[in-house]
C-alpha cells in the first residue's frame, strides 16, 4: 500500500496530488480496472499480440 508523509506546511491537496501520482506510477488503477472482469487467458493473449498494452 502506497504511503506519503504530509509534510507541515502542505495543502491537503498538493498532498492527495502526491499520492495520486504515487498510485499511478506503481500500476495499481491500471491492475484495479483489468481485475474488474473476469478475461480469459486467450482473450489476454489476443489482446496482447495486437499490442494494446
Amino acid at each position: 500500500m502506497p504511503e506519503i508523509e504530509i509534510k507541515k506546511d502542505e495543502s491537503f491537496e498538493g498532498a492527495l496530488r502526491r499520492f495520486k501520482r504515487k498510485i499511478e506510477q506503481e500500476g495499481i488503477l491500471r491492475e484495479l480496472r483489468d481485475r474488474k472482469h473476469y478475461e480469459k487467458p486467450s482473450e489476454r493473449k489476443r489482446r496482447k499480440t495486437r499490442g494494446r498494452r
